[in-house]
């Protein structure tokens, strides 16, 4: 809601309810922090750890997702 891009409560909504309908608490908070520092997403997504090899999976399926309902 803090963007500067046109935005609406219905459409937050939305997406968090896609979030909460594919993604853990935890990996929220992980990608959360993304919009804060966006290097931590691109090393993440280039990382050859597996565990961060699943979350890019299941982070870019929640978007993905989101794009495909609340758009």
């Amino acid at each position: 809601m803090r963007s500067d891009r046109v935005v609406s409560r219905d459409l937050c909504k939305c997406i968090q309810r896609v979030a909460d309908q594919t993604l853990t608490r935890g990996d929220q908070r992980k990608g959360a922090k993304f919009f804060a520092k966006p290097q931590k997403a691109q090393d993440t997504r280039q990382s050859d750890n597996a565990s961060n090899e699943a979350f890019w999976k299941k982070w870019k399926a929640f978007g993905n997702t989101a794009q495909a309902i609340c758009s």
